[in-house]
């Protein structure tokens, strides 16, 4: 330091001054390039595990839920607690819940493995008393209490679950800031996980009702909101909700739940609940056809957790769908030497599909996972048929 030119001497001193502070704050203001990778004490990170969340539901039926695929609960009614605590880890499922009192008592507690914000800070918030609604939460306290709650624990991760307006701008729940999706990056500076619910099937709205691509809209969205320095997962349906005459049904849960996958979710939350014609909080495992399908579901992601896991490979896939313009989503993975990939229409519409995946240059077999369907490839290239929001799950041997 001694032998630069005295006018260099300050600049320098404010250059390193400014790479400590980053070294320093790193680990607290969400900058990584593997975010789920640097808690202490965090969601498990190994490369089998893939987060499957159920919202705030009694850990009286952690041990169903997990029966069912589940592996982590989101949120806990007016806890957590030492009851609440301790139940969940007689069955061993870790939870991400509100940084209360007893919570910031018991940081050593290893079945907390987040924190979280207030739900949907983004709608419009009820008035004291019934008197209506007021404005949003602002982004700048959400970021406020994202300091805070950094501030008191800064091994586990923060979870904000935004609302609809992440894949609806015209959502008239936002109130005053409806049709302003320029708040969101300002939101997700206030969370290390984003996560954010719309629920199609059973929407009342026209210009949302059985519209799943709604749920990839949003993960898209939000996944680009968010960069690489922070973690995006989604809530999906599997109960009529507030809806007495319609519920999801499971084709619909499993084509929203691997179009968000596809789009970048890399956690899911089931919401479970069912409102009308009657309460019932836990109505998922109330409901025999749909609870298969959830675990049906659950246990595929977690038997392809690994491949999930691994990088993507973002280009060398073509497919030219038989109706022009219909939306299809798809991702490439490549695991232990095979090759993977996941699409899905994007669309009420059924379609025939030409796909091509130029690295598949020889002859070969391709397999589509979960079902009873093979398809002979020549130079990379088969065609198949995609029903409206239809899956598919292709595998095949890599080639040399």
């Amino acid at each position: 330091m001694n032998s630069l030119p005295h006018g260099l001497r300050p600049f320098v001193l404010r250059l390193l001054r400014f790479a400590f502070l980053l070294v320093l704050l790193g680990p607290l203001n969400g900058r990584s390039a593997e975010p789920a990778r640097r808690w202490k004490q965090g969601p498990p990170t190994g490369e089998s595990w893939f987060p499957i969340g159920v919202w705030l539901q009694d850990p009286r039926n952690a041990a169903r839920f997990q029966e069912a695929g589940i592996n982590l609960y989101i949120g806990l009614w007016k806890g957590p607690t030492v009851t609440q605590l301790d139940r969940l880890r007689d069955v061993g499922m870790p939870v991400i819940c509100a940084q209360n009192d007893y919570a910031l008592a018991h940081l050593d507690n290893p079945m907390i493995v987040g924190w979280m914000h207030d739900d949907e800070p983004d709608n419009a918030q009820a008035l004291p008393s019934g008197k209506g609604y007021g404005p949003p939460i602002l982004p700048d306290s959400v970021r406020d209490d994202y300091n805070r709650m950094r501030q008191a624990d800064p091994t586990r991760p923060i979870l904000l679950n935004l609302g609809q307006g992440v894949a609806w701008d015209d959502y008239i729940g936002r109130g005053v800031r409806r049709n302003h999706p320029e708040d969101y990056p300002r939101y997700v500076e206030g969370a290390d996980i984003v996560s954010f619910d719309i629920y199609p099937a059973v929407h009342d709205h026209p210009a949302v009702a059985g519209k799943l691509e709604f749920v990839a809209r949003g993960v898209e969205r939000l996944a680009g909101w968010a960069g690489t320095n922070r973690t995006v997962w989604n809530c999906i349906e599997c109960t009529r909700i507030s809806n007495p005459d319609t519920k999801p049904t499971p084709a619909q849960v499993r084509s929203e739940v691997w179009m968000a996958l596809i789009r970048g979710s890399r956690g899911l939350i089931y919401f479970v609940h069912q409102f009308q014609p009657s309460f019932r909080e836990a109505a998922l495992l109330d409901d025999p056809e749909m609870l298969a399908a959830v675990t049906a579901i659950n246990r595929q992601i977690r038997e392809l957790a690994p491949v999930l896991n691994s990088p993507s490979i973002p280009d060398g896939v073509t497919v030219r769908p038989s109706v022009a313009g219909t939306p299809v989503a798809w991702m490439r993975k490549r695991h232990q030497n095979i090759d993977y990939l996941f699409a899905v229409n994007l669309s009420p519409t059924a379609i025939q599909t030409a796909w091509a995946v130029s690295a598949w240059r020889n002859s070969g077999t391709v397999e589509v996972l979960g079902e009873s369907k093979t398809f002979q490839t020549r130079n990379g290239a088969w065609e198949d048929a995609l029903g409206p929001y239809g899956v598919r799950l292709y595998r095949r041997q890599a080639v040399p």
